[in-house]
């Protein structure tokens, strides 16, 4: 099983936010005059409307931006990347229990990881990318750091 690194607590909280909306637009349909309802009612449904728009707007951009990170590191960068000196000064001995464990990450996923880091990305832009235990990033980044 796969830990995600940040929990998406914002979707219970959007929802909480919908359903609280609801609560009160069905509270200002019911308490407005009878002779006002109509209106009330449109404005309502017209502030919804925008409210989907807005948010199927922000909902494709965030998937956009996801198709695009994968594009920038894919999952095997395959051997040619991997070369003895793109490779020198990789901390096998430091990383070697992690590749041990049930849930262990690739070797390659470790290999770009290092690549990474030895070309000036931090850790945050890394465990972004990869999603690798946040122990190992800051190993290797500690030690792509050393090395220079």
């Amino acid at each position: 099983m796969r830990t995600v690194p940040h929990p998406r607590t914002g979707e219970g909280a959007a929802f909480l936010g919908v359903l609280t909306l609801v609560v009160l637009e069905t509270g200002a349909v019911n308490t407005a005059p009878a002779r006002d309802k109509p209106v009330v009612g449109g404005a309502l449904m017209g502030a919804a409307v925008a409210a989907f728009i807005l948010i199927a707007a922000l909902w494709h951009h965030h998937r956009q931006a996801e198709q695009r990170a994968r594009r920038v590191v894919p999952d095997d960068l395959g051997d040619g990347l991997f070369t003895a000196r793109s490779l020198e000064g990789f901390p096998m001995e430091a990383v070697r229990p992690f590749l041990l464990g049930p849930d262990a990450p690739r070797l390659n996923s470790l290999y770009t990881a290092w690549l990474l880091a030895t070309h000036g990305h931090d850790s945050a832009w890394i465990a972004h990318h990869l999603h690798l235990p946040p122990e190992v990033i800051h190993l290797l980044t500690d030690a792509a750091r050393q090395r220079h």
